[in-house]
């Protein structure tokens, strides 16, 4: 398949001409009008230095919240209560601490100055929505992701004491669950997430999900 190459005009080629790792297209903006458009049809963006990059990769990666595992030792922090769990108290510090995480294996962020931007302006209009952990009053994990309607699109999440992530991930699943949300996209694999509960399912699964609950 051919790459596309976007313009100014705010559009996406079908997922299925994607290319085999999942690439679809490059280019435009990541304006909030573009990144809605692109979550509501299953694809979401990357960055390579400054051009956008966007992807709808087959398999995906997915949690069903139901399928949440939670291990003893994560089970016996949560009961001991060290961290206290929010949810959209520190959105603009959450997402600020994921551009700036260094992460093995990457050099710098994709979360460029314009994504940030766009992404708080996301949360201002009620899409973009935050997770946190918190010790001692200080915001020490959390993660962000677009909601639509029963679809949790996770982007990203840091850490800076051990576990805090995970805490802040399982929490906000729980609260997803009472919420009705039926599944949580984790975009690509990680060891991290398999281990509580996430696993590859077809891109035309994920669709069809998608098609039922946005």
């Amino acid at each position: 398949m051919p790459l596309h190459a976007l313009t100014e005009k705010i559009w996406f080629p079908p997922v299925t001409e994607a290319a085999e790792d999942g690439l679809l297209a490059m280019g435009g903006d990541v304006s909030t009008e573009r990144l809605l458009l692109a979550y509501q049809q299953g694809i979401f963006p990357w960055y390579d230095g400054d051009i956008p990059l966007w992807w709808s990769p087959d398999p995906r990666f997915v949690l069903f919240p139901d399928e949440l595992k939670i291990s003893k030792s994560m089970k016996s922090l949560i009961r001991k209560g060290s961290f206290q769990f929010t949810s959209n108290h520190a959105f603009p510090a959450v997402l600020h601490y994921c551009k700036e995480n260094q992460r093995k294996g990457q050099d710098g962020t994709w979360i460029t100055d314009e994504l940030e931007k766009s992404l708080n302006q996301l949360h201002t209009m009620g899409y973009a929505h935050s997770a946190e952990a918190w010790l001692d009053h200080q915001l020490v994990g959390g993660l962000y992701g677009i909601r639509i309607g029963k679809m949790f699109f996770g982007e990203s999440m840091f850490s800076i004491k051990p576990n805090a992530s995970k805490f802040a991930f399982i929490q906000y699943v729980d609260q997803l669950k009472t919420e009705q949300v039926k599944l949580i996209d984790c975009q690509v694999y990680t060891e991290h997430l398999e281990s509580l509960g996430a696993r590859m399912i077809t891109r035309k699964e994920f669709m069809n999900c998608l098609q039922q609950n946005s």
